[in-house]
């Protein structure tokens, strides 16, 4: 029964990963079609394609809340004009498990939100982890910020998750 519980887990998983990797190829392309200045693709890791000028650089800090440990990280990455950078918030610990996010800032803007760790401690945990990370990331997508509402039923997981992306956004500076 074990077996299946964490299998039923990992699958769950690998849709939400899955999906997310989708959704940012989806706002990727879109980004492409519609800037005109873009004339090749961005590639991490600090290499590009093309005429473009590359920068990157990353930062590390701790989390302040109590509870949290982990570090910030950030890459960046720039093709002509068009600049993205990802940065990883803390790893924020709750008793259903660990939650850590990544965020991709491009022009300005929250590109992408993206769970690098859910709440899995229990098959519950992680039940609720993958409803309510495709709504977090819709709504931090809207807002373009961490200030959004938790949401009901998966406040602990709701809290992690914005708290990490709150220490990912304090680091890219936005």
């Amino acid at each position: 029964m074990r077996i299946r519980a964490a299998l039923a887990t990992a699958v769950a998983l690998a849709g939400i990963l899955l999906a997310g990797w989708q959704s940012g190829s989806h706002i990727a392309e879109t980004g492409a079609a519609t800037t005109t200045s873009l004339s090749s693709s961005a590639t991490s890791g600090g290499t590009s394609s093309g005429g473009g000028t590359n920068t990157g650089s990353s930062s590390s800090g701790t989390g302040s809340s109590s509870g949290n440990t982990g570090t910030g990280s950030s890459s960046g990455t720039n093709t002509g004009s068009t600049t993205a950078a990802t940065f990883d918030g803390t790893q924020v610990q709750t008793r259903f498990g660990t939650v850590q996010v990544r965020v991709t800032i491009q022009d300005g803007k929250i590109t992408e939100v993206t769970p690098l760790q859910l709440t899995d401690a229990e098959r519950k945990s992680a039940q609720i982890s993958s409803r309510a990370a495709p709504v977090l990331r819709s709504e931090v997508l809207q807002a373009q910020s961490a200030n959004v509402q938790t949401i009901g039923g998966a406040t602990v997981t709701s809290d992690a998750y914005l708290t990490s992306l709150q220490a990912a956004l304090d680091a890219a500076n936005f």
